[in-house]
């Protein structure tokens, strides 16, 4: 029986591929500076857009850019509040209707 195996080849295996005539794209190393002294480089495609940021492969911490790019700041929106969305569905004059119905059912009631 095992001189009847079959042969292949595992998963991971180089390539059987001819490696010549293979021209790869064109690519850019960026550099990273993790706070904690760790320095390593990523590479891109050349026309990729480029991060300021990257996630350090050490220790997890976020790591800025070598040459001193930084991410432009994102406008923040402040969160909506209950009274935020209750105003953009009723305005003042119907809330105090509403109040001075509701008071009066309450008043009523005693």
């Amino acid at each position: 029986m095992a001189d009847r195996s079959l042969r292949g080849s595992g998963l991971g295996a180089k390539s059987n591929a001819d490696p010549n005539g293979i021209e790869l794209a064109p690519r850019q190393e960026i550099g990273f500076d993790c706070p904690r002294e760790h320095h390593f480089t990523v590479v891109f495609a050349e026309e990729a857009d480029l991060p300021a940021e990257w996630e350090c492969p050490r220790c997890g911490e976020i790591a800025r850019r070598s040459d001193g790019v930084v991410a432009e700041a994102k406008e923040v929106k402040p969160p909506r509040t209950h009274w935020d969305m209750l105003r953009e569905r009723r305005s003042l004059k119907e809330l105090e209707e509403l109040l001075a119905e509701r008071l009066g059912e309450i008043r009523g009631d005693r």
